[in-house]
C-alpha cells in the first residue's frame, strides 16, 4: 500500500465501532535498500515498542474502562504500522463492549499480527499503578556539552569517526530531533547507544546526532540509519541503538536494534 494513501496528514472521521481495517500497514523494505540492505538480511535484532496511553473499551455494563498499553513490533516484521492509522485503530475501542483487559489485548495482538505479517506483542496496564521514569538510565554518558565546531543541521554520516583504544560504555544524547516524511511535523527522542569497540568520538557523534534535525524519516528508519552508519564508519563489535521519542497523540515509539539478541529496552523516560 502507498504511503499517499494512508490518513496520516489528512482529516479523518472519528471512528464509532470497531474496525481492523483501519490499521495502515507500511513495508520496510524501501528504507532498508536506501541503507544498502536487502534480501531480509539485516545486521540485528530488535524490536518497535509503542507505548499508547489512550485504550478505552465499554464493559458488559456499559461502564468505560480505560488502560495504556505496550506492543511490541518485531524488527524483522515484513511491514511497520502507519502511527495515525493505530491511533485511528485504538479509538474505534472506544464504545466497543469487551469482556476483559485481556481480551483486547488478545484482540489487538491479533489485528496487529495480521497487520504487519509477524507475531505481535500488547500487554495491557492499569493506569492506577506507578510506572517507572528515568531522566537518563543509570550508566549512559551524556555527550550533548561536547565541544563541536560548524554544527550542520544536514544528515552527515561522514562526520563520525573513532579511535585505536576498544572500550565498552553506553552514550546518550536528548538532542536527536527529526521530521515526519508525510506532514513535517518534528520527532524529538533521546538516543541511547552502548557499544563495545574503537573509542568513538564524542563530538563528531554529536555533530552526527544535530545533523537529523532537518532529516524526514519515520522513527524506526532513523534508528536503522544511526545502527548501519555506526557499524559501517566505527566497526564497533558489539552495539545497540535504541530512540526513545516523545508521545505524540498519545503514542509514542521507542525502536531498538542490535547486535545482540537478548537486549531489553532502557525504562520510559521522563520526557515520555
Amino acid at each position: 500500500m502507498a504511503l499517499h494513501d494512508a490518513p496520516l496528514g489528512k482529516a479523518s472521521e472519528y471512528p464509532d465501532h470497531y474496525d481492523p481495517a483501519l490499521l495502515f500497514p507500511v513495508a520496510r523494505d524501501e528504507n532498508r535498500r536506501r541503507l544498502g540492505l536487502s534480501d531480509g538480511r539485516w545486521p540485528w535484532f530488535g524490536e518497535d515498542l509503542w507505548q499508547a496511553w489512550e485504550v478505552s473499551w465499554l464493559r458488559h455494563s456499559g461502564v468505560p474502562a480505560v488502560a495504556w498499553a505496550e506492543i511490541r513490533f518485531p524488527a524483522a516484521s515484513p511491514s511497520i504500522v502507519e502511527s495515525k492509522s493505530l491511533k485511528l485503530y485504538l479509538n474505534s475501542f472506544n464504545q466497543a463492549v469487551f469482556s476483559s483487559m485481556e481480551q483486547v489485548a488478545e484482540t489487538m495482538a491479533e489485528d496487529l499480527s495480521s497487520a504487519c505479517g509477524a507475531a505481535v506483542q500488547v500487554e495491557m496496564k492499569s493506569v492506577d499503578a506507578s510506572a517507572e521514569a528515568v531522566g537518563r538510565p543509570v550508566g549512559h554518558e551524556l555527550i550533548d556539552d561536547e565541544p563541536v565546531t560548524d554544527p550542520t543541521y544536514e544528515y552527515s554520516p561522514e562526520v563520525l569517526a573513532a579511535g585505536v583504544e576498544v572500550v565498552t560504555e553506553s552514550l546518550c544524547s536528548h538532542l536527536l530531533k527529526s521530521n515526519c516524511p508525510v506532514t513535517g511535523q518534528p520527532d524529538w527522542a533521546t538516543l541511547l547507544m552502548t557499544y563495545t569497540g574503537p573509542r568513538i568520538d564524542r563530538g563528531a557523534l554529536l555533530k552526527y546526532v544535530v545533523g537529523f534535525r532537518q532529516k524526514q524519516d519515520f522513527h524506526e528508519h532513523c534508528v536503522e540509519t544511526v545502527f548501519t552508519d555506526l557499524m559501517a564508519r566505527c566497526q564497533p563489535e558489539k552495539l545497540t541503538v535504541c530512540a526513545r521519542y516523545t508521545r505524540r497523540g498519545g503514542l509514542d515509539i521507542n525502536p531498538w536494534r542490535s547486535t545482540e539478541p537478548d537486549c531489553t529496552p532502557t525504562p520510559r523516560l521522563v520526557r515520555q
